[in-house]
């Protein structure tokens, strides 16, 4: 999971940071609105990096490139 995040940090900071700048600044929303919206966003991207790991192991797994020790 944190290889994938680690990948895609930097292009998913970049893209909150420009949300969080529209939102305030051609959207006028409340500053505080905006840092919630931030803050759930920063936390779905976390959650977007676990499930993308999830994906990558599951298909690795049906391939049959991931060595399973329980069968």
């Amino acid at each position: 999971m944190w290889q994938h995040y680690r990948k895609t940090f930097v292009p998913i900071q970049i893209l909150i940071l420009i949300v969080g700048i529209a939102l305030v600044t051609v959207w006028k929303v409340p500053p505080l609105a905006a840092m919630v919206y931030l803050a759930i966003m920063e936390f779905f991207a976390v959650i977007g990096a676990l499930w993308a790991a999830s994906l990558k192991r599951r298909i690795l797994r049906d391939e049959g490139m991931l060595h399973d020790d329980r069968r």
